[in-house]
């Protein structure tokens, strides 16, 4: 039953424990006991909404920055990253395979922001050995939602 939950709520968490059981031919009990458990052992790690800045007043920017780094003995990429995740201003951290190490998502106010976060924290880091900052310009497609149904060329279309 965790895995039909998991990829019901995965797409659409706003389902209620009643409209899950109905889906599942459940009941709303067991749905419960399942959902809590899964919380309590990090199965599911949090609830988030999907929201389209652009289409608010609100001026945010969004980047990727590729981090080497030396791994640390007896520890590996562990403490790095838990030190880099630490940060308010890091969204994502993964670890990578490939020429980089992490793949480090953040969001700023400013691209000044974001320079000055990689430029005074990430950066300086002693086990940190490079980064490349890449800027995402504009969303199509995000966690598997369309952002903005893309619209069809409005220039006049000439035909020899």
């Amino acid at each position: 039953m965790r895995e039909k939950i998991l990829a019901l709520i995965e797409n659409n968490s706003r389902l209620t424990v009643p409209e899950i059981a109905a889906m599942l031919s459940a009941r709303e009990e067991d749905v419960a006991r399942e959902i809590e458990g899964m919380e309590d052992e990090h199965i599911i790690c949090g609830y988030h909404t999907m929201i389209n800045w652009d289409k608010t007043k609100d001026e945010r920017v969004d980047a990727l920055i590729e981090v080497k780094v030396t791994p640390q003995r007896g520890m590996g990429f562990d403490s790095i990253a838990e030190r880099i995740f630490q940060y308010e201003e890091v969204d994502s951290l993964f670890l990578m395979s490939g020429a980089f190490d992490f793949t480090v998502m953040i969001k700023g106010k400013t691209m000044k922001e974001v320079a000055n976060f990689v430029s005074m924290k990430l950066s300086p880091m002693e086990s940190v050995l490079s980064t490349a900052t890449h800027f995402v310009l504009k969303r199509y497609k995000d966690h598997g939602t369309i952002i903005d149904e893309v619209r069809e060329d409005e220039r006049m279309k000439v035909s020899l």
